[in-house]
């Protein structure tokens, strides 16, 4: 049993080494990717990054298992690793909590909002998720990808609300956003693109673009893929 888990430890591992290393090569030097097209990446993904981190403390302190994502919810659900009676207020609040977040935003920014077209920046891409290359079929499995190699990581984290814990949540996603995220703007959560998308579709946000609801199933079917995958290997290996 010794044998078996050190070589399933160093596959793994490896594995996860290797999708986020050669992810970030990737990301940072082949044409139309986010990172080769956008000098501000970096400090994008940064930012969500430290966004996961303190979402996940006042989630934690207030008593929830801060998952803050309905295919983290879902996944350990299926897989016995979550109650399932349980998963409706999470989700709910998942949900509602992005729409709020995005109004708040909204609010904030209204007046630059007013100043600035869809060609400047005032689109869907400031609330939600669209890819760098439209292809359905592969945009999908980016989505999947980085939602499984995401989850799979968080799982072997154990409660990953205490301690320093959640600033490691915030470099992994972080690590995400550098290595696999160029492709698609990784979502790896329906709450996060589904509620702020909405968001933007219904409040009167002046100058807005579309709001690409065409493209809105891949960020909720692909992290839900994704989370099903990573907590199935979690559970097997």
């Amino acid at each position: 049993m010794a044998k078996m888990s050190g070589f399933l430890g160093e596959l793994l591992g490896t594995f996860v080494l290797i999708v986020l290393g050669v992810g970030v090569n990737c990301g940072v030097n082949l044409n139309e990717t986010y990172g080769k097209q956008n000098s501000d990446w970096l400090m994008i993904a940064f930012g969500w990054g430290m966004a996961v981190t303190m979402g996940v403390y006042v989630a934690g302190n207030i008593g929830s298992q801060g998952h803050l994502n309905p295919a983290v919810t879902i996944a350990e659900a299926v897989f016995g690793l979550f109650p399932w009676h349980q998963v409706s207020g999470y989700l709910l609040g998942q949900f509602l909590g992005a729409m709020l977040g995005a109004i708040v935003v909204t609010i904030h920014y209204y007046p630059h909002l007013k100043v600035t077209t869809p060609a400047e920046g005032n689109h869907v891409g400031i609330f939600a998720t669209a890819p760098a290359i439209d292809q359905p079929v592969f945009n999908l499995l980016s989505e999947t990808i980085a939602t499984f190699t995401f989850i799979y990581v968080l799982l072997n984290l154990g409660n990953f609300t205490v301690g320093l814990k959640p600033f490691i949540v915030g470099f992994l996603i972080f690590a995400i956003g550098m290595s696999l995220g160029t492709t698609t703007g990784y979502a790896i959560n329906p709450a996060r693109d589904w509620g702020p998308r909405l968001v933007y579709t219904l409040l009167p946000i002046p100058n807005k673009g579309n709001s690409q609801w065409s493209y809105a199933w891949i960020p909720l079917v692909g992290p839900i893929l994704g989370g099903l995958l990573a907590a199935a290997l979690f559970k097997i290996q």
